[in-house]
């Protein structure tokens, strides 16, 4: 798929306008959470070399929490399930962990 083509979905001639249009907005929706997801990393990874270069743990269980509790209170007040927002950090926070965990053995060495 080519960098254009990635960035909107083909829809078929026989779709009705209103719903190519409400897909389009999807799809421009889903590439920014890409592009928003992929700066969040950007800068994770500096966290990480930051606490590798400080002997810090991957790991910060007190600010996973604080983070926890703060994006269920925005999930709330977005109309957003926050139980999909927790679970969703959660995995965002193991992927991190795991790229920390990943960097501070690079720096290690």
């Amino acid at each position: 798929m080519t960098s254009l083509t990635a960035h909107r979905s083909d829809e078929p001639a026989d779709v009705p306008e209103a719903l190519r249009t409400a897909r389009r907005t999807i799809d421009n929706i889903d590439a920014a959470l890409v592009h928003m997801l992929a700066e969040r990393f950007r800068c994770t990874k500096q966290v990480g070399v930051i606490k590798a270069d400080l002997g810090l743990p991957s790991s910060d269980p007190e600010r996973e929490r604080r983070q926890v509790a703060r994006l269920r209170a925005l999930a709330e007040e977005a109309g957003l399930d926050p139980v999909f927002a927790e679970k969703f950090l959660g995995f965002i926070v193991e992927e991190v962990i795991r790229h920390h965990e990943d960097i501070a053995a690079t720096r290690g060495d």
